[in-house]
Formats: C-alpha cells, structure tokens, sequence
C-alpha cells in the first residue's frame, strides 16, 4: 500500500504547488473510462475534503468507435451513479471534421470543457494527462518544430480553468494505483492503433530511444517540460508588459511600429510577433516559425509596403508600421460608401471610427464668432460657392483636388504618400463632394477656391471626431 499512498501524496502536492483548486470549489472531472481518468477520479475522491472539493464528472462520446464509444459512456454513466456524483455527458461527431481525427477530438473535447466552466457551475475541470503523456506532447511537438512555448507541454493549469492533477504521476503508476485497489476501468482500442502519430510515438519512438540512447527518456522530457514551462511564465509577463507598451488596438487589428521590432532582440522580437497573431487570431493554431520569420523580415524591409497571410491572419507593412488584422474586409464591395449630407449634421464613417460633423455659421451680425473663423480657413468652406448638394464618399483611385497651399491639383494617393499614411488608414478615407468635385478631404482640408475668406457672409465647417 506504500506506493498507493506515494501516488496520493504527490497528487496531493502537486495540486497545492500549482494551487490548482480554492476551498469550495466546484471541478467537472473528465473521465474517458480508461486508466488515467479513472484514477483521477478515484483520487479526487479522497483529496476532496482537504479543499473541500465539489466533484461532478464530464464525459464526451467522440462516437468515433461505434458501439465501443456508447459502451464507454454507460461505463462512465455506471461509475458516477455508483459513486453519487452528478453526470453531464455530451454527443459529439467529429468523423466529419476537416482535422484529423486525434486534432478533431481534442477540439471538441475543449469546447465542451470551456462550455462547462462558461456555464458558471463548474470552476475547473480536471483532466488525467500524466508525466508519460508529457513526454510524448514534449516530443511530439518538438519533431514538429516548436519553439519554448510548445516545449513547455501540457500546462498544469490553464488559463480557462483546466487542471492536470496527474501531471507528475506516470502512467505506469495509474495502473498500479487502480489494480493494488481492484478498480476496473476501460481500455480504449484506438491507443494501440499506430494511425495516430502520438501512438507511433508512445509505442515505436519512445521505447526506441529508450532502448538505444536514454533509459530515462520520459524523465528527460518531463523536465524539459518544467524548464520550459518555468522560462515561459517569465517570458508572458515581459511580453505583456512590452505590448502594454508597444500595441495599438485599431479596429480589431494590433499595430506595431516596424521600426521597434527591428530594434529588439530576436528572442524578445519573436515573442512579440507571437503575441501580436495570438491576439488578433484568439490562438496560434497553424503558426510556426516560417510564418514568424516572415513578419521579422517583412519588419527589417527597406520597402515601404509589404503584405503576407498566415493562418487566420493578413499582416500589412506600410511605411513604419506593421498591422495584424484577420482577413478580409480590406475588398472594394466591403469599404466603397456614398452618404448624401445633411447641413447641419453628423454622420458616422462607415468602417471607421470616425464622425463627420457640418456645421453652418452666419457672419453677417455676429458678435461672437469663433476665432478660426477669422485666423484659421483648416475646415471652412464659403458656403455661397456650394450647391448644397453635398455627399461624403470614401476615396477611392483617381481622385485628386487642390487643398488649400498647394499651387495646383494634386493625387490624394500623393498627398497619403507626403503624409505617411498607412495602407489600411486609407481604405475608408472620407472625402466630401459638391456634384462631381471634391471639396474636402479628411486632414488635407478644404478645396483652395472654396476656401472661406475674410469676405465670406457664411462658412461651412466641416469637423472630424474620433468615436
């Protein structure tokens, strides 16, 4: 009984090390059926009153094995019963997803869990990955090519809530745990199928390099895993500071100056690429290092614009900044708009945040006029020279008008160009037009010959405003 009360005890330190449960808590426990859950559940039971611990169990039908899957959630469905915890089991197919199956039943398992604790009655839920399932993630990841976060493995505790209790128990001990007390539990035939690249590694790979190179192979990359995962804790909370710092949210989109990129060291530049994906795309699925790599060459370009998609992103470069947004809604059909003006008004920018406001001053007999109208023509048209007819637009190409100071017609692709205006900045650009001609455009200002003077018996201002 030695080795049982050693397995208990080291769970026991292992959820009060990571504080991975609070007094009162309620945990969903995940049971699959197999050994590892449960064990977990099994020793949960009797961890339970030293935090006081509201236990519930969760369990998924992948239904990927046919009667065998409904077999294991009768199973499930028994031992709760028999144990009188409250069951939540939930259908899933996933045979259908465009991901292989082992990514498409890990998805699924995810969301039922992030489900679970969104729902409000379960805090956390406890999954039955162990030291032996360590190893194999470690490795896997690895000959996939992932960099310090990836070989930081399976966390002990995430972010969402979900705790790995059994994290620094092997799986060799599980069995021994459950046998020593004459626990039954199901054996899942998928794990010996070498279909699945995790089987390949725990059943080929692992015992190979164990054999031949490393009889402590697991512990090896058990530890890799708690270096790792130590290095990484310090790295997220300099990353977020250094985002706090250096991150512009637009719109949905993250801005990064290109220039402060360059500038870091490789090791702090990466991370913040990662961050910047991470928080536009809400995860950092199908990213690797190529994709990371491109962002640090499309940073250090002497061109002044640039563009290159990754998974769920498009990331810009224009003059000195980088922008990484999702894809689409940078098309024609989604920014062109033509809003008729009402004077006095104020109308919203679609696209942008952004308002437009007009407003109609009367000079004749005023006695207290603003002092733009006499020092400063930035927004004033002579309202005598106007139809009255008045539109806002987007820019679109082609456009050009003379603002005030300049000697003639100008692009207003030029004048972004003298201003520095980043590519995507320029999608929703709002201009104003009288008939055909425009009168107005966004800080460029008035059109020269419509500009109000000193004689002018009524001035349009035209006002823009952040939202």
């Amino acid at each position: 009984m030695k080795a049982v009360f050693s397995v208990l005890d080291r769970i026991a330190q292992t959820i009060a090390r990571h504080r991975m449960f609070e007094p009162g808590q309620q945990v969903g426990v995940a049971v699959s059926g197999g050994a590892d859950s449960v064990c977990l559940l099994y020793a949960l039971l009797e961890l339970a009153p030293r935090w006081d611990l509201r236990l519930s169990v969760l369990h998924l039908d992948h239904g990927l094995r046919g009667e065998e899957s409904r077999q294991d959630a009768e199973f499930v469905r028994a031992l709760a019963a028999r144990l009188g915890l409250p069951l939540s089991l939930r259908e899933a197919s996933v045979a259908q997803s465009p991901d292989n199956l082992e990514q498409a039943a890990r998805h699924a398992r995810l969301a039922f869990f992030r489900e679970t604790i969104a729902s409000g009655g379960i805090e956390r839920v406890a999954t039955g990955h162990t030291r032996s399932d360590q190893a194999e993630t470690v490795l896997f990841r690895f000959l996939r090519g992932s960099g310090t976060a990836g070989l930081a493995g399976i966390r002990p505790v995430t972010s969402e809530g979900i705790v790995r209790p059994l994290i620094e128990v092997e799986r060799s001990e599980v069995r021994q745990f459950l046998i020593e007390r004459g626990i039954v539990w199901r054996e899942d035939s998928s794990n010996a199928s070498l279909q699945f690249a995790r089987n390949r590694i725990r059943h080929e790979l692992l015992p190979q390099i164990a054999r031949e190179w490393n009889p402590a192979i697991g512990e090896t990359l058990a530890h890799t895993a708690d270096w790792a995962l130590a290095e990484e804790a310090w790295w997220d909370a300099e990353i977020d500071r250094l985002s706090s710092q250096h991150f512009t949210a637009q719109d949905g989109a993250i801005l990064l100056r290109a220039d402060l990129l360059s500038a870091q060291p490789p090791a702090v530049a990466r991370r913040l690429v990662r961050r910047a994906m991470e928080m536009t795309k809400g995860d950092l699925r199908g990213i690797d290092f190529g994709h990371i790599a491109a962002v640090m060459d499309l940073a250090r370009s002497t061109e002044g614009h640039g563009r290159l998609q990754a998974p769920g992103l498009d990331i810009f470069r224009s003059f000195e900044w980088l922008r990484f947004g999702q894809p689409g809604g940078g098309g024609l059909e989604n920014r062109n708009y033509r809003l008729a003006l009402a004077v006095p008004g104020t109308v919203r920018v679609p696209g942008a945040n952004l308002t437009i406001s007009l407003e109609l001053i009367d000079k004749s007999g005023s006695l207290a006029l603003p002092d733009w109208v006499y020092n400063d023509w930035v927004g004033g048209l002579d309202w005598q020279r106007l139809s009255g007819s008045l539109e806002l637009r987007n820019w679109r190409p082609g456009d050009e008008y003379q603002p005030v100071g300049y000697s003639g017609q100008e692009k207003i692709k030029a004048l972004f160009q003298q201003a520095r205006i980043p590519l995507w900045e320029r999608r929703h650009w709002p201009v104003v037009t009288d008939g055909s001609s425009i009168i107005w455009a966004r800080r460029f200002g008035p059109a020269a010959g419509l500009a109000a003077g000193q004689d002018a018996k009524a001035i349009l201002r035209i006002r823009e405003d952040a939202v």
